[in-house]
């Protein structure tokens, strides 16, 4: 195999929508031949993070821990992530933390923040809610100026505005999390991760602890909120009526989507489309919510 090779089968796995074993097989052994070529640690993170997406942890950590020993920034990412959801079958909060704090002494700021959980948590320090606090205090100035959807704007919001509304500061509170639900929804918008979804769901939810609901008023992440228990709700998309219900099913709220049903409010975030576009591509689209 040739360099030009390896590259050429590289590219063009990752363009390839319905890859076969063969493809497989061809794609790592080319990834192997590059890695071996030129000790890039940007191979080894692509073909952990390969690995990571197929959810097979142990060859992830193998490469993500050859690319940690040329000092690599994402690796250390990649390995925080890995012991800190035990993603291997082992959670080790010591080495999250150790790696975490790697890239939190080199000003990232969403290791900084799971630094900041861990002593919320009591994750291998102890706990300490005063650090916990002053950490995301200090991470508020660097962040909020951030414009690209992917920056730790909300996850750094979210935690503040809790740290407010603990402190009788409601207003506050309030205005972060308003300003955080705007934000995620354009990344959501972007990339509709599970993981973004699940912010945006415990984000809904805690604002409604701090204002009442108007039902005359509300947008599409507000469902959020109304998909917990029975509601009927109706809104437009290009001038059609879409219908939308939640019902209980053994005590667990299910949703029917214009006749499809889903397990979840989770699953109806994650799959509810309308034609081939989903839902959380097109919300800006969607209008005329009401509560039937």
């Amino acid at each position: 195999m040739t360099v030009d090779e390896a590259k050429r089968i590289a590219r063009s796995f990752d363009e390839n929508k319905q890859v076969t074993e063969e493809d497989v097989f061809m794609f790592t052994e080319a990834m192997n031949f590059l890695i071996e070529t030129f000790h890039d640690p940007g191979d080894m993170m692509y073909l952990g993070g390969y690995y990571y997406e197929q959810k097979k942890f142990d060859l992830a950590l193998k490469y993500y821990e050859m690319a940690a020993t040329y000092d690599y920034a994402p690796a250390y990412e990649g390995l925080a992530y890995i012991w800190y959801y035990g993603r291997t079958g082992e959670r080790d909060f010591k080495k999250a933390f150790f790696y975490f704090s790697k890239l939190m002494d080199r000003g990232d700021p969403v290791a900084t923040y799971k630094i900041a959980d861990m002593y919320k948590n009591g994750y291998y320090v102890e706990k300490d809610q005063a650090k916990y606090e002053e950490i995301i205090e200090q991470l508020y100035p660097e962040v909020k100026d951030m414009h690209n959807v992917f920056d730790p704007v909300p996850e750094v919001f979210t935690r503040l505005a809790r740290i407010r509304a603990d402190q009788g500061r409601k207003k506050e509170a309030i205005e972060l999390y308003l300003y955080a639900k705007d934000f995620l929804a354009q990344r959501i918008r972007r990339n509709a991760f599970f993981g973004n979804l699940s912010i945006m769901k415990w984000l809904i939810d805690a604002l409604y602890e701090l204002i009442d609901f108007d039902p005359e008023e509300f947008d599409f992440f507000d469902l959020f909120y109304l998909l917990k228990s029975p509601h009927k709700i109706t809104f437009f998309y290009k001038k059609e009526k879409q219908d939308l219900e939640c019902v209980m099913e053994e005590n667990a709220a299910v949703v029917c989507f214009n006749g499809k049903w889903f397990r979840s409010r989770d699953d109806f975030f994650k799959d509810a489309c309308i034609g081939d576009r989903k839902l959380t591509s097109i919300y800006r689209d969607l209008y005329g919510f009401k509560v039937r």
